[in-house]
C-alpha cells in the first residue's frame, strides 16, 4: 500500500474511518430517562482507570504519504499546508504544532492520535480547568488502520458499520504509553489499576469510587482545580472500555432517593 495520495483520496471516507467510536457507560443508561441501570460492562483482568476530561474530542490523522489532517469529532478541519483552517473550538491552533512534529505514520498505515482539548471556551466546564482561558490537551487513544485501501473504496454505510462494529485497532495500554513517550505527548492521567473483581457493580459503590479516586480534576491548567467529569475504564488490551461520569451517578441517586 504505497500509492495513497491525499490529493486524490476520498476524504469523506478518511473522515469516517478515523472518527472516534462511542463509548458505553459503565452502568447502562436507561433510554427512558437517562438514568443508570444496574447492568454494567463486564471486565476481565487488569483495568486501568484514567481521568475523563470534559472538553472536545479532536484527531491528528497521520497519512501514508506523509501528510496529515486535523479534525474534530465529526469533521475534518485542516490539512497540512492549508493556508486557511476551520477555527472551530481552537483545535487547529492548538494541535497544528503537535501534528508538525509527529513522526510520519509509515507507508502502510493511517495512524490517528485522539486527544481531548479542554479549557479556553471549549465547553461550559472549561472554568473548572482554567481561570485565564488557557487551552490544554491530553492524549487518550491511538488507532492504527492498516486496511485503509479497502475502506477508501467502500460505500459510506460499510465504513460506518466497520467503525461501529469495532473495526478500528487501538493500541493497548503498554503500547499507548510507549507511543506517547516516543512522540513526547502528554496522556490523560492514570488514576489506578484494579483487578476486574475489585470493580464495584452497585451504582452507589461506583459513585463512591469516583469520589475516592477523583475528588477534583488532576489536569487543571491554572487556578484552583474544579470538579472532574468522571473516569474512563480500560482493559489492558483495550478490548473493553467504558466511562463513568459523576453527573450520571448523581442524577440517578437523586431520583432513587426521591422515590423513598
Amino acid at each position: 500500500m504505497g500509492d495513497f495520495d491525499i490529493r486524490t483520496a476520498d476524504l469523506r471516507a478518511v473522515n469516517s474511518m478515523t472518527k472516534y467510536p462511542s463509548i458505553p457507560t459503565y452502568h447502562a443508561l436507561d433510554p427512558r430517562n437517562g438514568g443508570l441501570l444496574d447492568e454494567c460492562v463486564p471486565f476481565r483482568g487488569r483495568v486501568f482507570l484514567t481521568e475523563k476530561v470534559d472538553g472536545t474530542n479532536a484527531r491528528i490523522i497521520s497519512l501514508p504519504d506523509g501528510s496529515w489532517l486535523l479534525g474534530s469529532r465529526e469533521e475534518l478541519l485542516y490539512a497540512r499546508g492549508d493556508l486557511i483552517g476551520n477555527p472551530a473550538l481552537g483545535i487547529v491552533a492548538a494541535l497544528r504544532p503537535v501534528a508538525e512534529r509527529l513522526a510520519p505514520a509509515g507507508r502502510d498505515v493511517i495512524r490517528v492520535h485522539y486527544v481531548e482539548l479542554y479549557g479556553g471556551r471549549v465547553t461550559a466546564a472549561s472554568k473548572h480547568y482554567t481561570a485565564s482561558q488557557r487551552v490544554g490537551w491530553r492524549l487518550f487513544d491511538v488507532a492504527v488502520i492498516e486496511d485503509y485501501a479497502d475502506l477508501l473504496a467502500a460505500p459510506p454505510e460499510r465504513i460506518s458499520a466497520w467503525r461501529d462494529g469495532g473495526g478500528q485497532r487501538f493500541l493497548g495500554e503498554y503500547d499507548l504509553l510507549k507511543s506517547a513517550a516516543v512522540h513526547g505527548l502528554e496522556w490523560v492521567p492514570r488514576l489506578a489499576t484494579l483487578e476486574a473483581a475489585e470493580l464495584p457493580t452497585e451504582i452507589e459503590k461506583m459513585h463512591a469510587l469516583l469520589g475516592e479516586r477523583l475528588p477534583r480534576t488532576t489536569v487543571a491548567l491554572d487556578g484552583e482545580p474544579g470538579p472532574a467529569e468522571g473516569i474512563v475504564l480500560r482493559s489492558e488490551d483495550r478490548s473493553t472500555i467504558a466511562k463513568a461520569r459523576f453527573q450520571d451517578y448523581e442524577r440517578t441517586l437523586r431520583r432513587r432517593g426521591g422515590r423513598r
